[in-house]
């Protein structure tokens, strides 16, 4: 069993203006990711977090559908490529769209692969600028941002530490930053990874591949990353999170990743110099509380919606760490701009 607080149930899309190259696996249509996240949460009791790409004409429908389901977190995601026609908003129109709501918090998503030298060289930059780039965000209302998977420590640890720098400049408190981690067992799902715009330094991926097995070296290589990027960016001052994801339906990648997170999740915490302990504490049912009926001679139950202080008070349980919850992801709730 995991000690998740929640889940992240992306928005697949096929993107083909993403790149040249074939898509390694073909792309499949797949449940919308708020109605997945809906059966998720029920079944587990635990709240999603919902991946939304910007790029749809019907935009505000989906987040009306989405009030009513009852999702209180996205996280927006721009265009796969700034070539091409696409239909909806962009991603500052949908940020403004979100923000005026009192429904809902969105965070956006950070890509250190865009924050290196090469990169702004690409752009005809002298320096990267997605630390810039996270700060307009924050000011325009995202509580949050999630990586893309990290194979390569060093331009997170860039990242991290320009964002902490601006943010101590501008007087704003930086917001959490979720470290996303997906274990790799085969050289198809490697190639998949690179498609989806992940550096994978060319001694990492023989590192695993050649491996006798290659799934627990992806595992070990990857819990070595947090580590350093843990080690370089302590004191800095930007909260963190943990995200564990499989971009394949391979089982020995799937199994991967319940074992990455259980290992990911200790290196955190430890890494905060205090005691620690999972403490597991009874959660709502699905949907709700059950409320029982006693007025007739059969027993007769119904979901109950929560309102909004019990459900805070629920999403609080989970792993407990001095006084404090950590999360895997992000879990929000309560009134506008409340947070952890």
């Amino acid at each position: 069993m995991l000690a998740a607080d929640g889940y992240i149930v992306y928005d697949i899309q096929d993107e083909p203006g993403r790149t040249d190259e074939d898509r390694p696996f073909p792309f499949r249509r797949v449940m919308d990711s708020s109605t997945h996240a809906a059966l998720l949460a029920n079944l587990s009791g635990r709240e999603c977090l919902v991946y939304k790409c910007v790029a749809d004409p019907n935009f505000e429908i989906w987040l009306e559908n989405n009030k009513a389901i009852g999702h209180t977190a996205i996280n927006l995601v721009g265009r796969a490529s700034s070539e091409g026609k696409y239909e909806g908003p962009t991603i500052s129109e949908a940020m403004n769209i979100v923000e005026s709501r009192e429904d809902v918090h969105f965070g956006c998503v950070c890509i250190a692969e865009r924050h290196t030298l090469e990169a702004a060289q690409r752009r005809g930059k002298a320096y990267p600028t997605e630390h810039v780039n996270m700060v307009r965000k924050i000011k325009a209302g995202a509580k949050w941002f999630i990586s893309q998977a990290v194979y390569d420590a060093k331009p997170t640890i860039r990242l991290l530490k320009d964002y902490a720098t601006l943010c101590k400049q501008k007087g704003i408190a930086p917001s959490k930053v979720v470290l996303t981690f997906a274990p790799v067992s085969r050289k198809k799902t490697m190639s998949f990874i690179k498609w989806l715009g992940v550096n994978v330094p060319v001694e990492t991926e023989e590192l695993i591949l050649s491996a006798e097995k290659p799934i627990e070296k992806s595992i070990e290589y990857l819990c070595d990353v947090l580590r350093e990027i843990l080690s370089e960016c302590s004191g800095v001052g930007v909260p963190l999170g943990i995200s564990c994801e499989s971009v394949s339906i391979f089982k020995a990648e799937i199994d991967g990743v319940h074992e990455l997170f259980r290992r990911l999740q200790t290196i955190l915490l430890d890494s905060r110099g205090s005691p620690w302990k999972v403490q597991w504490l009874e959660v709502l049912p699905p949907a709700g509380k059950i409320d029982s009926d006693n007025d007739g001679d059969d027993d007769e139950y119904a979901l109950v919606e929560l309102d909004a202080s019990e459900k805070i008070r629920t999403l609080l349980l989970g792993i407990v760490v001095g006084t404090a919850t950590v999360s895997l992801g992000v879990i929000l709730g309560g009134s506008k701009g409340k947070h952890l």
